[in-house]
């Protein structure tokens, strides 16, 4: 009831991403029906098993939206107060899984719905009757295998965002907070023991290690702008919120990217030399080169977002270069991941592309609303994950307003981040599509 109340009352930009998730769960749940029907009137099982498999890659585009959307919910965002009323981060991840589950089912019954009418179940046969080589119209369809093929992506997409958003327990190796006690009955902060006589030498209490207790002493001189900053009898109990840590290493991913992309080349080169003629589906291993091709893709898009970011605050950056490779750095694997499975898709639908002639005819729209599918899953995940990084720094934004950065510079730097991606990504994505499709084609 929760999640349903949460849907009808969300943002209208949120509703569109509903929306759009249950879109994509339809056009799933229409290309799992239709394997289901090649397999009703084909006595082959091996073609209606290849189709089956192919629907794989379209689910897991699917899941990885939805998983997607579910992060930049605002509905389900932990927020302090929440566990007072029962909200705390279990439960709101599980409203978040509720909601995912609610919008991949209405998809499911709507491709339901537009299977049922394309086999003249629910009224005439549409269309003359075309297209009926999936659909299998003069047999009866089984229900509980439809109804099982119909349940993978609600079923699948919830588990994944239950996964995605579970509540991150505390590291186990980090040591607790315990209280120690040290001279005349004083909060001890520090593991180093104090001499004999250091905690009455001057200026011992006034140093950067007691700052945030009750110490007895003089009032430090008030600043420049008249706060009385560090005055007796004030505790610290929280730090001020400070702007996100720049990682200065790059994640860890981008060498082991990098050598899946090159054994995946390897294998697609392996299986052009073997295999001779014939599609990728009648080559085992050109699918598996081709598959760990996108997954090298994916592995090194955070890696490859980090090193752009450092390339743009090369050769003495000013103002405008910093900041935009700055927020590159912080959010290499936030926008990166998507990133390099865009690259991925975009690369292996060039290599699929060139073998076009040689594809079954009789599969052509469905080979289109997979590659419709999958494709648009990736480039909404991307737009959802900048979403998500924008979201993230909206703190920072403000501070940058209020400091009397303008707003068309803010404007310049994301520009200047999108054409930086842009540039490397892009030769990057052609350079592999063409090396994937090299030895498909031969």
């Amino acid at each position: 009831m929760l999640a349903l109340r949460l849907t009808r009352a969300a943002h209208p930009a949120v509703q569109l991403r509903r929306v759009l998730v249950a879109t994509a769960s339809a056009g799933t749940g229409f290309l799992l029906l239709s394997a289901l029907g090649h397999a009703l009137g084909h006595p082959d099982p091996s073609a209606s098993a290849l189709r089956l498999a192919w629907c794989g890659v379209p689910l897991a585009a699917t899941v990885y939206f939805a998983v997607g959307v579910a992060r930049t919910d605002p509905g389900t965002r932990p927020r302090p107060g929440l566990s007072a009323i029962g909200l705390g981060p279990a439960r709101l991840m599980a409203v978040s899984a509720a909601t995912t589950a609610l919008s991949c089912l209405l998809g499911s019954v709507l491709a339901l719905l537009v299977f049922l009418h394309l086999r003249g179940d629910l009224t005439g046969m549409p269309f003359d009757g075309a297209g009926t080589d999936f659909l299998s119209p003069g047999q009866p369809l089984p229900l509980p295998a439809a109804l099982t093929l119909l349940a993978l992506v609600p079923l699948s997409a919830s588990a994944a965002v239950a996964v995605a958003l579970r509540p991150r327990e505390p590291v186990a190796g980090a040591a607790r907070a315990v209280p120690a006690y040290g001279r005349f009955g004083a909060y001890r902060r520090t593991a180093v023991r104090e001499t004999f006589g250091a905690y009455g030498r001057f200026g011992k209490q006034l140093g950067a290690a007691a700052r945030g207790r009750r110490t007895p002493g003089p009032a430090p001189e008030p600043a420049p702008d008249g706060s009385a900053e560090g005055a007796p009898g004030t505790t610290a109990d929280a730090a001020p919120d400070a702007p996100p840590a720049v990682p200065l290493t790059p994640p860890s991913g981008l060498p082991w990217g990098i050598a899946v992309l090159a054994v995946g080349l390897a294998v697609e080169a392996f299986a052009s030399r073997a295999g001779g003629g014939g599609t990728p589906g009648d080559r085992p291993s050109a699918l598996l080169g081709l598959a760990l091709t996108a997954v090298g893709l994916a592995l090194a898009g955070p890696g490859l977002t980090h090193l752009c970011g450092r390339l743009l605050q090369a050769v003495r950056p000013g103002a405008l270069r910093l900041l935009a490779g700055r927020v590159l750095m912080t959010e290499a694997t936030r926008i990166g991941r998507p990133l390099g499975v865009v690259c991925a898709v975009m690369s292996a639908a060039y290599a699929m592309a060139s073998l076009h002639d040689r594809e079954d005819t009789s599969a052509g729209p469905l080979v289109a609303l997979g590659v419709l599918l999958v494709t648009g899953c990736t480039v909404a995940t991307l737009l959802t994950a900048a979403v998500e990084a924008r979201q993230a720094h909206a703190g920072t934004t403000a501070a940058l307003r209020r400091l009397g950065a303008a707003t068309g510079t803010l404007r310049r730097a994301a520009a200047l981040r999108a054409g930086a991606l842009l540039a490397l990504f892009g030769p990057l994505t052609l350079v592999v599509a063409q090396l994937s499709a090299w030895p498909l084609a031969g």
